[in-house]
């Protein structure tokens, strides 16, 4: 079966899928958006997603195109459409169409919707959490308004190809203070040698992550101790676990930091069983 895009209230072959060449997100970088899970068919933490959409919104004076009710019933029906049992799906919200100008459009002009939705295998990823990845550190050269979920992501996108290129699956930005951010598309986790979860504190340093919440809330269900702060690289370096967190790989642990093993190099306890409790903590 072909894949079907939402496009501004249209579903739409995914081939033929397109928006105007003046879409201000296109031209500026100039909207937002949110990647669901989805797992056995349903979505996975739709609250705190759409929460965190609005909030998006009202950061940069963007409305929504729709109301929430039918925001979820389209996002619903594009995972039925592309027959998705796990995978993710993909929501943009731009300022919309209009002729190319730094200011805002003049009022009437309709916020731009696009969806889309793609399987992927639990396997594969359930492969990759019981070996463990490894990240890479870099400079955080990114604007400081991090905590709303822009598409404008050219610096995360160069980060995740150097960590590519140096055979890492993520790299963690640093700031220059020498403390750890979050990575290029997750948030970035460690376990100190005393079993305390360590995160950074969710201001505007980072994204406040909709997985990293559930995961909080799983972790201390579990009786871990956790510490909202900021950590060094040195730290993470000496901890017992590291770890990362997003929509798209849950909670995958890290097993090393610039080629430095974390631990004895294997994915940690507290983490694989964060991963394994996840989804009894999800909405």
């Amino acid at each position: 079966m072909s894949r079907i895009a939402y496009v501004n209230g249209q579903y739409v072959p995914h081939r033929k899928a397109s928006v105007h060449i003046e879409d201000r997100g296109y031209q500026f970088s100039d909207g937002i958006y949110e990647v669901c899970e989805v797992l056995d068919g349903r979505l996975i933490d739709v609250p705190g997603h759409l929460d965190r959409l609005e909030r998006s919104a009202r950061e940069l004076d963007l409305g929504l195109p729709l109301g929430r009710a039918v925001l979820e019933m389209v996002m619903a029906e594009v995972c039925r459409r592309n027959r998705i049992k796990d995978g993710i799906l993909y929501l943009q919200v731009t300022r919309g169409v209009a002729p190319r100008d730094h200011p805002f459009p003049k009022n009437g002009t309709r916020p731009a919707l696009v969806m889309t939705a793609k399987s992927i295998p639990r396997l594969r990823e359930s492969e990759k959490a019981e070996r463990g990845v490894g990240v890479i550190t870099l400079p955080d050269n990114r604007w400081e308004r991090v905590d709303i979920k822009t598409v404008s992501l050219l610096p995360n996108v160069l980060a995740k190809q150097k960590a590519r290129e140096s055979g890492a699956y993520e790299a963690w930005f640093v700031d220059d203070e020498g403390f750890v951010t979050e990575g290029s598309s997750t948030n970035a986790w460690i376990v100190t040698q005393e079993g305390v979860i360590v995160t950074r504190q969710a201001t505007r340093g980072i994204l406040r992550g909709i997985t990293r919440d559930t995961a909080i809330r799983a972790a201390q269900d579990l009786q871990y101790k956790i510490e909202e702060r900021r950590f060094t690289v040195e730290e993470a370096l000496q901890a017992r676990e590291a770890f990362i967190t997003a929509a798209s790989t849950l909670v995958m642990p890290v097993v090393t930091i610039d080629g430095n093993p974390i631990g004895d190099a294997q994915p940690g306890e507290i983490s694989r069983r964060l991963r394994a409790h996840y989804h009894d903590y999800a909405a």
